[in-house]
């Protein structure tokens, strides 16, 4: 009977691991999402609220580049586009550059996301930090860093990963992607066999998002999994 419910808790563990592996190595696209999902709000506020023509102008602008860059998307990485490509970019960075506000975090955003289309993820890591640093304390600057975080990860730089996760947690009351940043930095942790600050990492999804049911439910078997390793060595 023992042996029977040691190999339940054995699958249990093993279901949410290939989970947490899916959301590894899908994560670019679930953050795009979270971008999406932040932008459009903010266009929608931009549009209702905001009266001022210059600013009502430069965000009108910054939509007809992203169009540019959606039109270039699939192409992004072919050289018979590289002179469209950089054209792009160098005109968006001097749009950024001069712009404030909605307009000037959003530009930043493309050029992330065409660096990030490209892998240049040196580049897209700083320029999303650009981004947070721009969107100051509005609800994109944690999603930004949590992008950055991406970029850092795939650079292969825990630490730095852990650092610019634990940065977008600052206003993780606003960003609906806190839970999901907390739990990389008890994955990273555990990566790097830190596991103390593991269990910690996954102690804080469980103790500070109790409504997140599924990434509770993972840093619970987490934390089972990495109690076990310890009492076994």
């Amino acid at each position: 009977m023992s042996m029977s419910i040691a190999a339940e808790k054995k699958e249990e563990l093993n279901a949410g691991e290939k989970i947490v592996d899916f959301m590894q190595k899908n994560r670019k696209g679930i953050v795009t999402g979270i971008i999406l999902a932040a932008v459009l709000l903010v266009v929608f506020i931009a549009a209702l609220v905001i009266g001022d023509k210059l600013t009502v102008k430069a965000v009108s602008e910054v939509e007809k580049l992203n169009g540019r860059y959606e039109a270039l998307r699939l192409d992004i990485n072919d050289t018979s586009r590289e002179a469209e490509v950089n054209a792009l970019l160098e005109e968006l960075n001097a749009f950024a550059a001069k712009n404030s506000g909605y307009a000037g975090i959003r530009s930043y955003i493309i050029i992330a996301g065409i660096q990030a289309d490209m892998k240049k993820w040196a580049e897209a890591e700083q320029t999303w930090i650009k981004a947070g640093e721009k969107a100051a304390r509005s609800y994109l600057a944690p999603v930004a860093y949590y992008n950055a975080a991406v970029a850092a990860e795939e650079q292969d730089k825990p630490s730095r990963a852990v650092e610019l996760y634990t940065k977008s947690l600052e206003l993780k009351e606003d960003f609906p992607g806190a839970a999901r940043a907390q739990f990389a930095i008890g994955r990273i942790e555990e990566s790097q066999n830190n596991r103390e600050a593991a269990i910690e990492a996954y102690r804080a999804v469980i103790n500070s998002w109790p409504g997140e049911t599924i990434w509770t439910s993972l840093a619970h078997s987490k934390i089972i999994y990495l109690s076990n390793t310890g009492n076994d060595s």
